[in-house]
């Protein structure tokens, strides 16, 4: 059930981005000074919480080469 709930969280967000309304229909309208993209940064937001949820993260993409943690490397006693 959780992974359906989040399933639609991800199509509302991609739906949104999209902007099928063609900007006649926002949650803000984009021409308010600092708040205006805030709806999108949100749904940005959301769909890549959705995308790390189901195990696509993309996170590392946008590191520096050589960022990478390795977990073999740690010595426990």
């Amino acid at each position: 059930m959780k992974s359906l709930l989040v399933l639609l969280a991800a199509l509302f967000s991609v739906i949104y981005l999209i902007n099928p309304g063609a900007g006649f229909i926002e949650l803000l309208p984009d021409n308010i000074p600092f708040i205006g993209n805030l709806d999108e940064a949100t749904a940005t937001a959301i769909l890549l919480a959705c995308a790390r949820y189901f195990g696509w993260d993309i996170s590392n993409f946008f590191g520096r080469k050589g960022d990478e943690k390795d977990d073999s490397a740690i010595d426990v006693k």
